[in-house]
């Protein structure tokens, strides 16, 4: 099974990204869009001078709780850059969003509480509510947050997005902003 068929199994199809989306990403932004893979995990993530983003972040079931997605958060903490990720509330119906959530905070990740967004599900044409969760050794203000909100939407998210999905990204102030 290729590296896309074990996301496109694992995440909902709301938060996935077209295949070609993501070649497109790993082929035209190959400075700074990643893929980090073996038989046991996946790692999607772009980086910046300042941030890391997680796209994706998978470990094969039978690899949990091995300490490979630790090894993997702390690969990217020793680059000593914050690190920022999207994660779904708590769906009591699914355990993996609970035990995500409980491994991130585990791993020193905060939830930005002051962000809103609704990710731009383009596969499944909808939106979502998603939480912003950062890692950092000192901490940062909302704004330095939805600044590198804003970069991850329009350079990660909407990247093709017309081409491949045919329809144009939202503005982004209607899709990330501070809440009121």
């Amino acid at each position: 099974m290729d590296w896309f068929q074990r996301l496109n199994e694992y995440f909902p199809v709301e938060e996935m990204k077209a295949k070609e989306q993501i070649e497109a990403l790993l082929k035209d932004k190959s400075d700074h869009y990643y893929k980090d893979e073996s038989d046991l995990h996946i790692m999607m993530y772009a980086e910046y001078a300042e941030f890391i983003f997680i796209d994706f972040l998978w470990v094969s079931e039978k690899a949990r709780g091995k300490g490979i997605g630790k090894k993997l958060i702390q690969q990217l903490k020793d680059k000593r850059k914050t690190i920022i990720l999207e994660v779904e509330p708590v769906d009591e119906n699914n355990v993996d969003t609970e035990k995500r959530l409980r491994f991130y905070f585990r791993e020193g990740f905060k939830v930005s509480g002051n962000i809103s967004y609704q990710f731009q599900a383009l596969v499944s044409h909808s939106e979502i509510d998603l939480d912003i969760m950062y890692w950092d050794e000192q901490e940062k203000t909302d704004e330095q947050l939805l600044d590198y909100m804003i970069t991850i939407y329009e350079e990660i998210h909407s990247y093709k997005q017309k081409a491949i999905y045919g329809y144009a990204p939202k503005l982004t102030s209607d899709v990330v902003k501070l809440k009121a």
